[in-house]
């Protein structure tokens, strides 16, 4: 067995003055000898010292083994890293710190002044926000899993707070931070009991009223950043620095993205790479990549929530550690790899378990096609008499049903990221659409395969009785045997119908009909023969989304006594053709 310990030299807590004069520490993995080699860095607020924050698919041996130099920093105010952690706040620093570290690396006696930067997430984000400033030395990127605007993924979703991703992981970064926060050993123990009771508590029921008062945001030097966020709204002054709206023609740098098809910013990422493929700001920058998986944000195997997608999907089995060390190679050493003539997207077809190369997202093949919702007034429940078909519906009577916000619809599944109660990925959701507030349309039995992939949109024609509500539309794969599997999914809250992205509220008219778009975002599976696709239409998904009270109050302002019940109609005839869009792909 060959002795890493004598290829490897190991340098650790090495610190970075910023120009401010933090210091931000990294560790150094490097071959051993003279050099100078090529650097790839990672800068991540995880703990640079614990292997599993990379994630299954950045190998620093086989790295370095292969002739890089990987370097691994703390961000700045998490763990070695000097400094003050914010959710928010702080990620403003990223563009200088990034900035200014890449320099450092690219100036090491050892380093042929050439740097490529890693990561998922987050260590994405500095990634982007490294770019900004086009240092020099920085020559290619590989941002996986990443948001590219706050307001779609991150913070916000169709204007509906992104409440269970922001809760666990604001909290559980906090939970890292106290012992910056008490010297005592007695306190320290009682805040780090306290904040795990409170991440235990971010359940179903426990979200009390109103959400700004919810005890566990109230605690001091815990969760500071999400009331500021619910006070804040889509407040661009306070989270803008968090976009890359408008930046992708300055950015200089070849991205290497990857995404999931159940992950929470799996459409940051396909927009990510779109515009980078479009308006880059060099030619290589357009010579951008896309990989996208059946994976969950913390979990690249085969396996999504009840779903097994076979080996084959495994980021294992595809090597994404050699793709990553292929796209490097090219970018910073110069060698021809081939992998810039390879087609620009590679993605998994779900139901048909295989990978596949594409050369355009959309599909350049793609037939969008409406499958327009039907029923005889009753498509309540899986047991009702919904439909859904390719025939534009006539005189139809509506549907009915009653959201009540302290009786939501419980999250299962889906593009998440949660405490364990809320597992992400692909679940039977036929327990959820027993209840008589989820409407429930589905396609006679499929007589043959018939492929989805691409953006998936729904048009709904819908009444409420209350000034503002939401309205959630899930895209199912029903099986032979009635188990009905979530593909993906999209929320608008009425008020933000005309500016999902902008914060600019208007309130409905109870009784009036409008037209909402739901964005349900992205994905690609066969709907197997002897299969049927369903649409469910309910009104919440909850902790996922904040709940709405139908009050038209400001967020997390609405005590118990505040919430109101909404009867909302869901329209469907030659007037008001509700429907979902589905991009069909030809299969022969």
């Amino acid at each position: 067995m060959t002795d890493l310990s004598k290829q490897i030299i190991t340098e650790l807590n090495i610190p970075v003055t910023m120009s401010d004069g933090t210091a931000l520490r990294a560790n150094i993995y490097r071959p051993k000898g003279a050099g100078p080699w090529p650097v790839l860095l990672a800068r991540l607020p995880y703990g640079k010292d614990i292997p599993q924050v990379l994630l299954g698919f950045h190998d620093v041996f086989r790295a370095v083994q292969r002739g890089y130099v990987v370097i691994v920093q703390d961000t700045r105010g998490r763990f070695s890293s000097e400094g003050q952690w914010d959710p928010i706040a702080t990620s403003a620093y990223e563009e200088s710190d990034t900035h200014e570290t890449i320099d450092w690396a690219a100036k090491l006696p050892y380093s042929t002044g050439q740097v490529g930067m890693f990561g998922v997430s987050y260590y994405a984000f500095t990634q982007w926000a490294g770019m900004v400033k086009a240092p020099k030395p920085f020559k290619a990127a590989a941002p996986a899993f990443s948001w590219s605007h706050p307001f779609d993924g991150l913070i916000f979703r169709g204007g509906a707070l992104e409440l269970g991703f922001l809760a666990y992981w604001q909290m559980g970064m906090y939970l890292d931070t106290l012992p910056r926060l008490y010297s005592d050993e007695g306190e320290l123990m009682a805040a780090r009991k306290q904040i795990i009771s409170d991440i235990d508590q971010l359940k179903l029921k426990i979200y009390s009223l109103p959400l700004k008062d919810f005890a566990p945001f109230q605690r001091n030097n815990v969760a500071p950043s999400i009331l500021e966020q619910i006070r804040r709204g889509m407040d661009r002054e306070f989270s803008g620095h968090l976009s890359l709206e408008g930046k992708y023609g300055g950015f200089t740098v070849p991205a290497l993205n990857i995404a999931g098809w159940y992950d929470i910013f799996l459409q940051g990422t396909i927009e990510n790479f779109l515009h980078m493929a479009e308006i880059g700001g060099t030619a290589e920058a357009r010579q951008s990549k896309l990989i996208i998986g059946p994976w969950q944000h913390l979990d690249h195997s085969h396996q999504s929530g009840e779903k097994n997608f076979s080996l084959a999907a495994h980021s294992a089995s595809i090597d994404l550690n050699g793709i990553h060390l292929r796209w490097f190679d090219h970018f910073l050493k110069g060698i021809d790899t081939g992998m810039v003539n390879e087609a620009p997207i590679k993605l998994f077809v779900m139901g048909e378990n295989v990978w596949r190369d594409e050369y355009e997202w959309p599909l350049a093949r793609t037939r969008f096609t409406a499958y327009y919702l039907h029923s005889g007034g009753r498509a309540n429940t899986w047991h009702g008499d919904g439909t859904l078909s390719m025939i534009p519906p006539e005189a139809e009577e509506p549907d009915h049903f009653v959201y009540d916000p302290l009786d939501p619809v419980p999250t299962k599944g889906g593009a998440i990221m949660m405490p364990p109660d809320f597992a992400s990925g692909a679940f039977d959701h036929r327990e959820i659409e027993e209840r008589d507030d989820v409407l429930v349309y589905t396609t006679p039995i499929l007589e043959e395969d018939t492929e989805v992939t691409g953006p998936v949109k729904v048009r709904l024609w819908a009444v409420s009785s209350a000034p503002d509500t939401d309205f959630v539309a899930r895209l199912i794969d029903v099986h032979p045997g009635g188990s009905a599997y979530n593909v993906t999914d999209g929320i608008i809250r009425a008020r933000f119908r005309n500016s999902p992205k902008e914060g600019k509220p208007s309130l409905i008219e109870p009784g009036k009909a409008y037209l909402y778009d739901i964005d349900l975002w992205s994905t690609s599976i066969v709907f197997k023969k002897g299969h049927r696709i369903r649409l469910d239409i309910t009104s919440s998904n909850f902790p996922r989304w904040d709940r709405n009270l139908n009050n038209g109050l400001e967020i997390g302002s609405g005590q118990t006594e505040d919430a109101v019940k909404a009867r909302q109609t869901i329209l469907h005839d030659r007037e008001h053709p509700s429907s979902v869009i589905l991009p069909i792909i030809p299969r022969n």
